[in-house]
């Protein structure tokens, strides 16, 4: 089995084999079209019409983690130890979310994120951001049809992660993923946004999402919408949060997490002592 760890690099626990890409690629896809769907044909005007499509997100999302897991066992590229790691930060992410409860866009769950797939590879990264957000939800009974839609978005977060320049170390990868935490805030606030404009968004307005116009002016009207009512509120106090805490914890967060790793010697072959 090859090493799974790149020349200068820290492991990555969960790998992504060709077969994983393939699936995480169609399930991305899969992805952006529930998202994205209302711009190729016309919505119900309902303020909650997602909860019908909620569902068949899950459908997606739960069986690509459950076929990367199995997948992975499968061919040695996870085990145990890196399922208990899976277990930890999960736990932990749910327990950092409801200290910013979302108040001014302040989000203390995607930090860990950044930096956890950074470390472990994107093919977890991926895993981690849905499990977090699921756990977090029932933390804080936030259970509702838009969880899918975090689950999945935050997932593109941590995958994101997983896939930044390997050899970049030091002071330059703090910068690094400073700069990519202040760009998956921005992400996710625009991806969520998509789930519930075109329902409420209201009509008659120049902000209002029209059924049957090309897909260009749509998209121009949700910008706009999107930079007046949350880029320059919720998105960039989940920004400034991400960089400050991956500016001040992020050295040591890493460190730790690459030492717990090392020690818990991912994929190593396990041999039993008859003597």
């Amino acid at each position: 089995m090859a090493d799974p760890r790149p020349p200068n690099g820290p492991p990555r626990v969960v790998r992504i084999a060709p077969r994983t890409a393939v699936v995480l690629a169609l399930a991305s896809l899969a992805g952006f079209a529930m998202f994205f769907w209302p711009l190729f044909a016309a919505p119900e005007p309902e303020a909650m019409a997602h909860s019908a499509d909620a569902p068949l997100i899950f459908v997606v999302v739960l069986p690509v983690l459950i076929g990367i897991v199995l997948a992975e066992l499968s061919s040695g590229g996870i085990d145990s130890k890196a399922l208990a790691m899976l277990g930890v930060l999960s736990a932990i992410n749910a327990a950092l979310r409801p200290l910013g409860a979302g108040t001014a866009g302040i989000e203390t769950v995607f930090f860990m994120l950044v930096l956890a797939g950074r470390v472990f590879g994107p093919g977890f990264g991926f895993v981690l951001g849905s499990t977090s957000l699921f756990a977090s939800a029932l933390l804080t009974a936030g259970v509702g049809p838009w969880l899918p839609f975090q689950m999945l978005a935050s997932s593109w977060v941590g995958l994101g992660a997983g896939l930044l320049p390997r050899r970049v170390r030091g002071r330059w990868e703090i910068v690094m993923l400073a700069g990519y935490g202040a760009f998956s805030a921005y992400f996710f606030g625009f991806v969520m946004n998509m789930w519930f404009w075109p329902f409420t968004a209201g009509i008659d307005t120049q902000l209002s999402f029209v059924p049957g116009d090309p897909v260009v002016e749509n998209l121009h009207r949700f910008v706009i919408f999107t930079l007046y009512t949350s880029t320059f509120g919720w998105d960039t106090g989940r920004a400034l949060t991400n960089v400050l805490a991956i500016t001040l914890v992020g050295a040591a967060v890493l460190a730790v997490l690459r030492r717990a790793a090392r020690r818990a010697a991912f994929h190593a072959p396990v041999s039993f002592d008859r003597g």
